[in-house]
């Protein structure tokens, strides 16, 4: 069976105005400064404090790291976990106008030689292009957010759960997959539902898989 969650949080705020919404980042060398999103629903950006749990929660295992940002929305999380000490980021969206945006983020926080934005479905690409992406091909170990619509955990959870087995099929061995989340996804339906580090943030539940040899 899953964890019992724990509770972790760290509170923050959110700036923005009534046509172009931004977020802050909150940790790393780039601290402070903003992150311009649409304000769309599609793009629902995680909240500061459940950001901040999820960097707390992964601490330095961040460093020198491939981030891989599924679900990307806002870039934030890819954003971030560059600010705190990855290496390179890539950055999946399939809302193009989006995809724009992020890009145009990258350009103003000069991390143009660092980021890949793609544009594209997220269960799509995982299937079908993860495993020949060229930056994928070295054995360091990865970090993967995963962050969808909630509502994928009830109405796509059979695709969820495939992504899910997909990654870590493909990840190399000590790669993290860390998931988000809501009280909606009954946490013992989980692939390896007994190795996930589960913590709650809410509205947010976060997991934290380490991905060993024996889940391949």
């Amino acid at each position: 069976m899953a964890r019992k969650p724990k509770t972790a949080s760290s509170p923050h705020t959110r700036a923005g105005d009534s046509s172009i919404s931004t977020i802050r980042i909150i940790g790393g060398r780039l601290r402070g400064q903003t992150i311009q999103y649409s304000g769309d629903t599609r793009t629902r950006p995680m909240k500061d404090r459940v950001r901040e749990a999820v960097f707390n929660l992964v601490g330095p295992a961040i460093k020198n790291r491939l981030v891989i940002d599924l679900f990307a929305g806002t870039g934030a999380i890819g954003l971030e976990a560059l600010s705190r000490g990855a290496e390179q980021a890539i950055l999946i969206e399939q809302h193009f106008p989006t995809v724009r945006l992020i890009e145009e983020n990258v350009t103003s926080l000069k991390l143009n030689g660092q980021v890949e934005v793609i544009g594209t479905d997220t269960f799509y690409w995982v299937e079908h292009r993860m495993s020949n992406h060229q930056a994928l091909t070295d054995s360091n170990p990865w970090v993967v957010f995963c962050s969808p619509p909630y509502l994928f955990y009830t109405e796509r959870w059979n695709d969820m759960e495939q992504l899910i087995q997909t990654v870590c099929r493909l990840a190399p061995p000590q790669s993290l997959l860390v998931l988000e989340t809501d009280e909606h996804l009954d946490l013992a339906s989980l692939p390896w539902s007994d190795q996930w580090d589960i913590r709650t943030s809410p509205p947010a539940v976060l997991g934290i898989l380490t991905i060993q040899e024996d889940l391949k």
